[in-house]
């Protein structure tokens, strides 16, 4: 029973019944995918649409090429051609993406069963991984912007609170403003507990002066391949 799960609907030509059932699952697997990697997550509707149109595309490539070396290997080439200039994805999206062509590729070999199952249990993993939620380093990383007056020597004025609240701390920038009368410090630390933050702001507003201090997620920059 299983044998025949996982072998192949055709085996040298295909006919168009056969491209049409291949097709068919390609789309249907595609559809699965890009719902999976929608979910608990953000995704732009051009991706999605690429995850769902990937499998079929694959597919209907490699069933074209299927038995022509040199023609295989000029599809290869122009596909080497092909540069994504867009911010870089996350691991999630690059999964997603492998997995489609991997399907893609399942599918133009008629293993109809085996992409079917690969999609399945690769979707349910990371569907599993999307719910369980994992305490990170980077999850505890902080930008914080304090604004200290002219006279102040803050050089070392907060190492002592630094020392006490966070794990590492680093001086990223310093601004002048309000006519050189105030400094605008934009540090990225570690904090050591994350309900400790209000408690480090406090002691923060009592060396400054009580002006601006922002406590904020790190800025993203953006990377382009």
């Amino acid at each position: 029973m299983l044998n025949q799960i996982f072998s192949a609907i055709y085996s040298e030509t295909f006919t168009p019944d056969i491209y049409l059932i291949c097709t068919a699952v390609s789309l249907v697997l595609g559809a699965i995918i890009a719902f999976t990697a929608s979910f608990r997550a953000k995704q732009s509707k051009s991706f999605l649409l690429a995850l769902f149109m990937i499998p079929a595309i694959v597919q209907t490539v490699i069933m074209l090429v299927n038995g022509s070396v040199g023609t295989g290997v000029a599809v290869m080439g122009a596909f080497s051609l092909v540069r994504f200039r867009s911010v870089a994805g996350s691991a999630k999206e690059i999964v997603s993406i492998f997995l489609a062509m991997a399907t893609g590729l399942a599918t133009a070999m008629g293993y109809i069963g085996l992409a079917v199952c690969f999609v399945v249990i690769i979707c349910i993993v990371m569907i599993i991984a999307s719910l369980v939620h994992l305490k990170e380093k980077d999850d505890l990383v902080r930008d914080l912007k304090i604004t200290v007056p002219e006279d102040l020597n803050y050089a070392h004025e907060f190492d002592d609170l630094f020392d006490e609240y966070t794990h590492n701390s680093k001086l990223l920038s310093v601004k002048t403003s309000n006519m050189g009368s105030l400094y605008k410090l934009i540090y990225r630390i570690e904090i050591i507990h994350e309900d400790d933050v209000q408690k480090f702001i406090d002691e923060l507003r009592c060396r400054n002066g009580n002006l601006e201090i922002a406590v904020m997620m790190p800025a993203v920059e953006e990377a382009r391949l």
